[in-house]
């Protein structure tokens, strides 16, 4: 049996990143619970504390992994993020997928967050190119993306739109 590959937990000057595990059930609840955390993404809000278990479970099992952004000074889930889809080889790559509590937005948190991921992402797991999709309509994850250097692809695909971040050359 392959070896899981190990995610570590994070640390910004705000925020303590790490892996979500079945303990964080209530707080995952919580947080897709809100209709403004679901409203660009392909899940509804969540009704029942199960259905927290099971997106915890789901990336746990998948190949990428879940982080849980801790706001240091409370230690309160102020969001997830991670990558999925992730693809070994020459090419590698992975989606990376975002979101945070309505009560934290306009803060500049996931720019905090994202960034040490992405470093991570081109680093450790041998990254070639980081990959993203936005609803046409979430303008704070659009220009949340052309602020970290992700391009994105003219024509819709499934109603999104694709963005995409190449692995940095030497001397970029």
């Amino acid at each position: 049996m392959e070896e899981k590959f190990a995610f570590p937990d994070m640390e910004t000057e705000r925020l303590y990143i790490r892996v979500l595990q079945e303990s964080d059930s209530t707080a995952v609840f919580r947080h897709f619970a809100d209709e403004e955390v679901t409203r660009y993404m392909d899940i509804p809000p969540c009704k029942e504390l199960a259905e927290a278990s099971e997106i915890i479970r789901f990336h746990t099992e998948d190949s990428g992994c879940r982080w849980g952004i801790f706001d240091k000074a409370t230690g309160q889930l102020a969001g997830t993020l991670g990558y999925h889809c992730w693809v070994t080889g020459e090419q590698s790559r992975a989606e990376i997928g975002y979101d945070l509590s309505s009560s934290w937005w306009g803060r500049g948190l996931m720019t905090e967050a994202i960034s040490p991921v992405i470093r991570f992402g081109f680093g450790d797991m041998g990254l070639e190119l980081i990959e993203a999709t936005a609803d046409p309509a979430n303008e704070r994850s659009a220009r949340l993306l052309e602020r970290l250097g992700f391009q994105h692809k003219e024509e819709l695909v499934d109603g999104l739109v694709y963005y995409f971040l190449p692995k940095p050359r030497a001397g970029e």
